[in-house]
This record gives C-alpha cells, sequence and structure tokens, in this order.
C-alpha cells in the first residue's frame, strides 16, 4: 500500500503534499522516542502524538514512510519544514491512535517484522 492510500484510508490530511509517495511494508504506534528508535524500521507507518524535531529525525534514521498524528494533532510549523525538506510525509487523522492501527491491520499492514 502506498502512503497515499493509506491516507485516504485513515481519513489524513497530507500535511506534506507533493513529497515522495512511499510503500508503506508495516505499521507502528508509540510515543517515546528512544523506543522507536530502538523499533523502527524502513518504510514503517508510525502513528505519535509526539510533534517536535526530533520525530522527523527519528523517522529519517529509519527510513519510515510516513509519521501519522492521531486525532487532528498539529505538528509544529518547525517540524514540518524539516519534513518537507528531508522528503518524510506526515499525515493528520481525526481518528484516534487504536482506530488508524485498526485500520491499518485490517487493510493487511502487517506489525512491524
Amino acid at each position: 500500500m502506498k502512503v497515499s492510500e493509506l491516507a485516504k484510508l485513515i481519513e489524513a490530511e497530507n500535511l506534506t503534499p507533493g513529497l515522495t509517495d512511499r510503500d508503506v511494508a508495516c505499521g507502528y504506534s508509540c510515543d517515546l522516542l528512544s523506543w522507536v528508535m530502538a523499533h523502527g524500521e524502513e518504510n514503517m507507518a508510525w502513528v505519535t502524538v509526539q510533534t517536535n524535531m526530533n520525530v522527523i529525525a527519528v523517522a529519517l534514521l529509519s527510513e519510515m514512510a510516513c509519521v501519522i498524528l492521531p486525532e487532528n494533532v498539529k505538528m509544529e510549523s518547525e517540524s514540518l519544514i524539516r519534513a518537507n525538506t528531508e522528503d518524510m510525509t506526515v499525515l493528520a487523522s481525526p481518528l484516534s491512535s487504536y482506530e488508524i492501527c485498526g485500520r491499518m491491520h485490517a487493510a493487511g499492514i502487517p506489525d512491524r517484522a
């Protein structure tokens, strides 16, 4: 599944339009950045309520497909600028983390490998 297809599935707005439409290999939900650094994977769709610059850095470190903000959480403007500069898609969904992960799982997106 592509990030653009995932955005439709979870009713998300793309906060970084025009970036690379990557493949999503797996999904993950966690707000503890050090934990995600240890468990992040390439092409992962990461659900988090964190919005600071370090979120983008962690996503880039693992070469993730995208960052997903649940419940219409707003990302800090500096973080969005960095995401655009580094080609990291950020999605904002009105759904809860639980619902986002449930929809990803039902659509066949597995947990991390």
